[in-house]
C-alpha cells in the first residue's frame, strides 16, 4: 500500500481512487467514458442492457448502473469525472448526485450549503 494512504480508511467518506481501484473498475470507467460518444449515449437511453452488454459489465456492475447507485459506483472505483457523463445522460445535476450520495433530497442537501444572499 502507498504509505501516503496509511490510515485513509479511518477518514469517513473518503474513497481512494488509485491504480488498484482503477484496474478493478476498468470496464465501468470505460462504460462511462463512452458517454462522450453521441451514438453510445443514444444506446444507453434506448437500451441500457445492450450498452452494458457491449462493455461486458458484470452483474454487480450492471446493478450499480441500473440503480444509479452513485456512492456505490465511487466505492467500486469509478472516477467521478466519467460518472458525471452518465449523470448528464440520466438528466441529473452534480448537486443532485452529491445529494444522492449523502442519502438526501436535493432540497435537503441545498439547505446544508452556504449560499450568499443576493443583493
Amino acid at each position: 500500500m502507498n504509505p501516503q494512504l496509511q490510515g485513509i480508511e479511518d477518514i469517513e467518506g473518503t474513497y481512494v481512487f488509485d491504480v488498484r481501484q482503477s484496474v478493478k473498475a476498468l470496464r465501468l470507467n470505460r462504460f462511462f467514458w463512452r458517454h462522450r460518444e453521441p451514438l453510445f449515449r443514444e444506446l444507453v437511453t434506448r437500451d441500457l442492457a445492450a450498452a452494458c452488454d457491449e462493455l461486458q459489465l458484470t452483474p454487480e456492475e450492471r446493478a450499480l448502473v441500473q440503480n444509479q447507485d452513485w456512492l456505490g459506483l465511487i466505492r467500486y472505483g469509478v472516477s467521478f469525472f466519467v460518472l458525471e457523463k452518465f449523470a448528464r445522460v440520466v438528466k441529473m445535476s452534480n448537486l443532485s448526485v452529491y445529494a444522492a450520495m449523502r442519502g438526501e433530497t436535493l432540497e435537503a442537501f441545498l439547505k446544508t450549503r452556504r449560499v450568499p444572499a443576493s443583493a
